[in-house]
């Protein structure tokens, strides 16, 4: 029971433009093994489409990344949980996360092979440049996720369909600086622009043809994986070196028109709040927060009721338990949109214009946060990657103002209220801790611990995947290994892992693998001891 909401219906082109009936992604390839090349769309078609599955394949990470991240609980008195408590993952767990074949559920390989049908198809056509630039920089994007859940992948014979069924697997850290060349190579198309390019204003759905917005969403990207791969991986000058446009200083939300009806509501929505019929989903019943996370809210570790507010249904008497605790006792999801859900009204046929983490079923699905750009930027101070650390305290800063904005921002994408202020009034509730207020850190692990902390923070149920793999390189948020309290500790009290933090530390292979290309599997993986290159 790891995913167990649908693949929502997502937008044909007309659906994008015109909201006609449509039902499901253009899926270009319906087996990533054998590509279609007969009559291929025009990238104008192809584009708003792939882009609009990203934001899918993005949502069904966060499930993963809240679901073992420490953000998430299963609710009092479930069942049928199995690995979710235990970690014994096997080879049928989050199959989505890749390409699951046996329920049709299309991950992000079928995505890449969507960007590579426009790679293929805009060669030696000067006007669709911008396409073949941003095609790559989204394929840099989907691998990344591939590289951090399983390492090493399937990457240089990856998207040769019929000429190579059986891809061989690439290790990791040079599939990264493969991921940073690419960004590089996408950056220098964006840079040398020779005026014939197409307007994409009206089939980007994510920056609307805006080129500027575009470079600094790579620069970022690229940026997201040099600081994970620091000192693991052998980046060249090139890949070390930004653009004057500098990092996203807003948030990248793919928005193809979402809206309340049947296949056009935002994804994130229709799995955890409401369905287009108006009925609670099913996950909306199954899951909570997690005490862990809502520590840092209340007052167990951190007070933050402005955010608090904002996500968490009646908080502060938020709705919680602890992963592996399955006794009635612990409460239930509240009934009308469940615990994330914050707005005045609870009824599934008029719910949304909200703040928080699920605003409505019109609210654009995030790629990624400012708060995260800013957060990299000032890691990437802090060790020398760019800039110098006297950066690093004005990045983190502007990393928690972009958190709180994203907060209150409604499904319109437009901020109510006053972050500014209430990022004042957040750091002088917690003026003793150094996890707030970056100048307390008295060396370099406290400093990098409470980046770490407040990006795992303003990602929580956002991308939660990416606050996971933050766990798993730094150890941050700390825990307490072994402990069974909940705000010590966000492991489950079954888990069987043989670590000390009680937590495992990848996935397995999926089955298709294991049947289709077993000669090139990796072997022994062992999801308690088998590391992604870049964890601790």
């Amino acid at each position: 029971m790891k995913n167990i909401g649908k693949i929502v219906g997502i937008f044909g082109l007309s659906c994008v433009l015109g909201f006609v009936s449509c039902n499901k992604f253009l899926n270009i390839n319906t087996d990533p093994n054998k590509p279609t090349t007969q009559n291929p769309p025009s990238p104008g078609n192809i584009l708003p489409q792939a882009l609009t599955y990203v934001g899918y394949i993005v949502n069904v990470y966060n499930d993963y990344g809240s679901q073992v991240g420490g953000y998430t609980a299963t609710a009092g008195g479930t069942g049928g949980f199995g690995s979710n408590w235990t970690y014994q993952f096997t080879s049928g767990d989050y199959n989505n996360l890749w390409w699951d074949a046996s329920s049709n559920q299309k991950g992000p390989f079928d995505n890449i092979e969507d960007f590579q049908n426009i790679i293929d198809n805009v060669q030696g056509q000067p006007e669709n440049q911008n396409y073949l630039a941003i095609s790559k920089i989204m394929q840099s994007y989907l691998f990344q996720l591939l590289v951090d859940t399983y390492n090493d992948i399937p990457y240089s014979d990856a998207i040769k369909g019929a000429n190579n069924v059986t891809p061989k697997y690439d290790s990791a850290a040079t599939i990264y600086k493969s991921l940073a060349d690419q960004i590089d190579s996408a950056l220098a198309i964006l840079n040398n622009q020779n005026g014939s390019e197409v307007d994409m204003s009206g089939v980007d759905v994510m920056f609307k043809g805006n080129i500027t917005k575009w470079k600094q969403f790579a620069n970022t990207l690229k940026l997201r994986i040099l600081v994970r791969g620091w000192g693991k991986v052998n980046f060249s000058t090139q890949n070390k070196t930004f653009g004057s446009e500098g990092f996203l200083t807003d948030d990248a939300l793919v928005n193809p028109g979402y809206a309340r009806a049947s296949g056009k509501q935002n994804p994130a929505w229709d799995e955890w709040v409401f369905t287009s019929a108006g009925s609670a989903t099913t996950n909306s019943g199954f899951w909570l927060p997690s005490k862990f996370v809502v520590a840092f809210y209340d007052g167990g570790k951190l007070k933050d009721s402005w955010r608090g507010s904002k996500i968490y249904y009646q908080f502060p008497n938020v709705a919680d338990n602890q992963m592996g605790f399955t006794d009635n006792s612990a409460p239930k999801p509240p009934s009308g949109g469940g615990p994330w859900y914050t707005g005045s009204s609870r009824s599934g046929t008029s719910a949304g214009n909200a703040q928080g983490i699920f605003k409505g079923p019109d609210m654009g699905e995030p790629i990624m946060l400012a708060a995260e750009s800013y957060f990299l930027q000032a890691e990437a101070n802090l060790v020398g990657i760019i800039g110098t650390p006297a950066s690093v305290e004005s990045n983190f800063d502007q990393g928690i103002l972009a958190s709180f904005k994203y907060i209150y921002k409604g499904p319109d994408n437009v901020v109510v209220g006053d972050p500014s202020g209430d990022v004042a009034l957040y750091k002088a509730a917690n003026s003793a801790s150094y996890l707030v207020n970056y100048g307390l850190a008295a060396n370099d692990d406290q400093r990098l611990e409470a980046i770490i902390t407040q990006k795992w923070i303003a990602l929580n149920y956002i991308q939660s995947d990416q606050g996971w793999n933050d766990y798993r390189r730094t150890g941050y948020p700390k825990i307490v290994n072994g402990s069974t309290d909940p705000i010590k500790s966000f492991a489950s009290l079954l888990s069987v892992s043989t670590r000390p933090d009680k937590l495992p530390t990848r996935l397995p292979y999926p089955g298709s693998e294991a049947s289709y290309n077993s000669a090139n599997m990796p072997r022994g993986i062992n999801v308690f001891s088998s590391l992604i290159f870049w964890a601790k």
